[in-house]
């Protein structure tokens, strides 16, 4: 599409020469069929070489290029123009005969449910949801609108998606939560009868998995993403609009405020709570509650200025380690000779 009917439809300012728009590229690969982009102001010395057609960049730096997009938020809209131009998953329409939908589901004629996928008894999949092959839906539960549901992505009985909500593939939801009871004998399972429920928006990563609760309810609030191989234990509450990064994992009965990122391989602790709007490093180990706004990072945590002077003081440490060692030896030579004096 032309650069102008992009501005257009993105309602973003045009400036430059009118191009022809096939695609969106980075500015070291992009040609002149294509959309480059600036967000990192680090990159700026790459306007000088690319071969892009045009550019999306913020409007201080519209100068170094002769076409371009002006925006005031270039990540976001980077997002919003690469959707003009994806192409979705899968090309297959309608109730494919060869998957199962059992008769007392309920399946929109608008859905489309690809051949090998499986809808059991008394589920719901809502209008232009779209169920991938290998895909299980269990009895009772539904999927709203608009869902995604990806290859080999399970939802176990009693799991509720809203509306546009994305599976990635071999996502599971509702799987038995890790419950066990000592015994002299060895472990005893608790029987896990609880359920999962996601808000809208809620997007669930490749190989994730969310727990069923144990008895009453494991939730993920609207808007909130969730990373690929990400575990959330039964019971957990997760508010909206949080981010939680691949490998992470989220121990039961754990509350979440909104607004909550999670760095990549973080580990949470069980009966916890984490207040709104907090920020965990990658590889935290958070064994207690946190308050709203908390930014915390590294096993053990701690608060992220103490690991900021602690990080800066360990190439130091060799150096006060000498220092300490030798004002010892200072110390034990002045207390001999003060013993030896009042010997004396």
């Amino acid at each position: 599409m032309l650069l102008s009917e992009i501005a257009t439809r993105l309602g973003l300012e045009h400036i430059g020469p009118d191009r022809e728009i096939l695609g969106v590229n980075t500015l070291e690969s992009a040609a002149e069929s294509e959309l480059s982009f600036l967000v990192n102001p680090k990159y700026v010395k790459a306007l000088e070489s690319t071969n892009a057609g045009a550019v999306l960049l913020s409007s201080e730096h519209a100068p170094l290029v002769e076409s371009a997009l002006l925006s005031n938020n270039v990540y976001m809209d980077l997002a919003r123009v690469v959707s003009l131009f994806a192409k979705s998953q899968g090309d297959f329409a309608g109730h494919s005969p060869l998957a199962f939908i059992h008769e007392t589901a309920s399946v929109h004629e608008d859905a489309t449910v690809y051949p090998f996928a499986f809808v059991g008894s008394k589920a719901v999949v809502g209008a232009d949801s779209v169920v991938f092959p290998g895909c299980y839906v269990g009895e009772r539960s539904s999927v709203g609108e608009g869902c995604l549901l990806y290859p080999n992505a399970v939802l176990m009985a009693d799991t509720t998606l809203g509306d546009r909500c994305i599976l990635q593939p071999g996502a599971v939801l509702g799987g038995d939560g890790f419950g066990f009871a000592q015994t002299p004998v060895g472990h005893m399972k608790i029987p896990q009868i609880g359920r999962v429920d996601l808000g809208d928006d809620v997007e669930v990563g490749a190989n994730s998995s969310i727990d069923r609760a144990a008895l009453d309810l494991t939730q993920v609030g609207s808007g909130t993403k969730v990373d690929s191989l990400v575990q959330i234990g039964h019971n957990v509450r997760i508010g909206e609009h949080c981010l939680v990064v691949a490998g992470s994992g989220i121990g039961g009965s754990t509350r979440i405020g909104d607004g909550v990122v999670i760095g990549g391989q973080a580990g949470i602790k069980d009966n916890i709570t984490i207040g709104d709007g907090c920020m965990i490093g990658a590889q935290s180990g958070v064994n207690n509650d946190l308050s709203a706004g908390s930014k915390v990072t590294y096993t053990p945590m701690m608060e992220i200025g103490t690991y900021l002077r602690v990080g800066a003081s360990l190439p130091r440490l060799p150096d006060l380690l000498k220092r300490v060692r030798r004002l010892e030896r200072e110390i034990e030579q002045l207390r001999t000779t003060e013993n030896g004096e009042n010997n004396g």
